[in-house]
């Protein structure tokens, strides 16, 4: 039997990292679909590691490592493998699914990740990290995070610390002839929005004439707090999907455009 095409003549633009949209694009051209490559956001190493280096060193020092994002798993584990050990007693949690399947990859499969959405909010909720009374806590990061998770653990008696282990930037000098010759001629369907920077960024890169294309295209993101600055933005198509991942942004397109 083969597999419906359900995404068949639909160009979708993916706006992620360039080194984190192969499997989501992929997976819509598996569904028929064609993936529009545009990344709006740069992960680049930070310039001083020393840091970094001196905290693989001392990791036997905390109770809990807490990885916000894939790219801190990756950017946090390559240099730890190669400066020191990861503690087979230290306690790891992470945000989402992506972060806890990085960890997979590097060896480490007990991971404390959320029951719903996954985000620190979520996170927040577990039961496993309500009394962090004289518990250390390492919070790996991409340099100017959100403060919640590790504010809420201080104020649960925690101490902790952030280890800043990539850079995000908008991408300098982007063209956007060709995409905008493509948009303003309606063969751009949808939009898939991973992160409330990436949007801003995305915003900024097309400017006037791209933000009101924007505006009218239907945006795919993972998240309530992106979709609320969508909104702000005066997006009028947005849709939130109801599971974490590729997967979620795959099933939500296909529902969307089999309706």
């Amino acid at each position: 039997m083969t597999t419906p095409v359900r995404l068949a003549g639909i160009t979708i633009l993916v706006t992620r990292p360039i080194h984190q949209a192969a499997a989501l694009a992929e997976g819509i051209r598996a569904a028929g679909g064609n993936p529009y490559l545009f990344p709006v956001l740069e992960i680049t190493d930070i310039p001083d590691p020393t840091h970094l280096i001196e905290l693989a060193h001392r990791l036997d020092q905390f109770n809990w490592a807490i990885f916000v994002s894939p790219n801190a798993v990756e950017k946090a584990m390559n240099l730890i493998n190669k400066h020191g050990e990861f503690p087979i007693d230290l306690k790891v949690a992470a945000v989402g699914k992506g972060s806890a399947a990085a960890l997979k990859q590097h060896g480490i499969a007990d991971v404390l990740i959320p029951n719903d959405q996954f985000d620190s909010e979520s996170l927040l909720k577990s039961a496993d990290i309500q009394n962090m009374t004289n518990q250390r806590v390492v919070i790996f990061r991409g340099r100017g995070g959100r403060q919640l998770l590790g504010e809420t653990l201080s104020q649960r008696g925690a101490t902790v610390e952030y280890a800043e282990c990539y850079l995000r930037k908008k991408p300098s000098d982007m063209d956007t002839t060709t995409l905008m010759q493509v948009w303003s001629t309606g063969k751009i369907d949808a939009v898939i929005i991973t992160s409330s920077e990436g949007l801003h960024n995305l915003f900024d890169i097309i400017g006037t004439v791209g933000q009101q294309l924007l505006k009218n295209t239907p945006v795919f993101t993972v998240h309530a707090r992106i979709a609320q600055i969508a909104k702000e933005l005066g997006l009028k198509k947005i849709v939130q999907t109801t599971s974490d991942g590729d997967k979620g942004l795959l099933e939500s397109l296909k529902m969307y455009f089999d309706s």
